[in-house]
């Protein structure tokens, strides 16, 4: 008993109401995978047993996902006004920032990819996962797929994105909805509360999360080494395509950099900080 009020006291319910803030934040930055961020901070696995198996999950993991849950709402749509005044402001800066911030994630995820050792089939895996997603996103950025104009349909769309990003840690919904023209308006609608878009987004998202949430908690379970190696090779792949290749003049090229050294210097930092999710 002594240790379970020690586990939710109120220094770790505030932790875990941070981990949530920032997790919040990472689903609506772009490049980050908030997905990456539930494995960083220690929550992915009871959250996919929550969605995966909710009888057997919720009695367990309640009490932690009560303070989680609201923190990711603060993040979600506060942040969702950041990136909007970000992007509005110079948007090349603004991708180097998030650049910066998965990059820092990095190590990260490559330990969590190793914990239960890897070999030739999971660098494979990884390499597999790379040039599949970059060929794919590369057809979009060079136009082969024009931008499409903002519908019902596609707001569902993004909400299925989401989802897939949400269960699978790695995967960036804003890699292919930005190059589509979705991120931005998708980004405004939620920044200004406007329901029926953020209506349409949930009914994507909370489809995509109840059919692949069990199917993608086995494969993690039956095949760790090799779904976690898949999820470098996405996060890798998903992180270069969005680099931009033009600037105005080298002063924007030097600012480029710094954006990009401070994304990855305050990643690497959350990374390390114990939010006392952790078993």
């Amino acid at each position: 008993m002594e240790q379970r009020k020690q586990e939710f006291s109120i220094p770790r319910i505030a932790m875990l109401l941070l981990s949530g803030i920032l997790i919040g934040g990472g689903a609506i930055l772009p490049g980050i995978s908030g997905g990456v961020l539930c494995v960083v901070f220690g929550i992915y696995q009871p959250m996919m047993e929550i969605l995966s198996h909710p009888l057997r999950g919720l009695p367990r993991h309640w009490r932690m996902f009560l303070p989680v849950g609201l923190g990711w709402l603060i993040g979600f749509f506060g942040f969702a006004r950041v990136i909007e005044w970000i992007f509005g402001a110079d948007e090349t800066l603004g991708t180097w920032l998030f650049i910066g911030l998965i990059a820092g994630t990095m190590p990260q995820l490559f330990r969590e990819a190793g914990e239960k050792g890897r070999g030739r089939s999971s660098y494979l895996a990884a390499a597999a996962a790379f040039a599949a997603l970059f060929g794919l996103l590369l057809f979009v950025r060079l136009g082969a797929i024009p931008k499409v104009a903002p519908s019902s349909g596609w707001y569902i769309f993004c909400g299925v994105l989401w989802g897939l990003s949400l269960v699978v840690p790695g995967m960036s919904s804003s890699a292919i909805l930005i190059p589509l023209g979705l991120f931005e308006p998708l980004n405004s609608a939620i920044a200004n509360f406007n329901l029926p878009v953020i209506g349409l987004w949930i009914l994507g998202l909370a489809g995509s999360v109840v059919v692949l949430a069990r199917l993608v908690n086995s494969l993690f379970e039956k095949h760790y080494a090799i779904m976690y190696h898949i999820v470098l090779g996405v996060t890798i792949a998903s992180t270069i395509i969005i680099v931009p290749l033009e600037y105005a003049s080298w002063r924007a090229g030097l600012l480029s950099a710094l954006c990009f050294a401070v994304g990855l210097a305050a990643a690497y930092g959350l990374s390390k900080l114990d939010t006392g999710t952790r078993d």
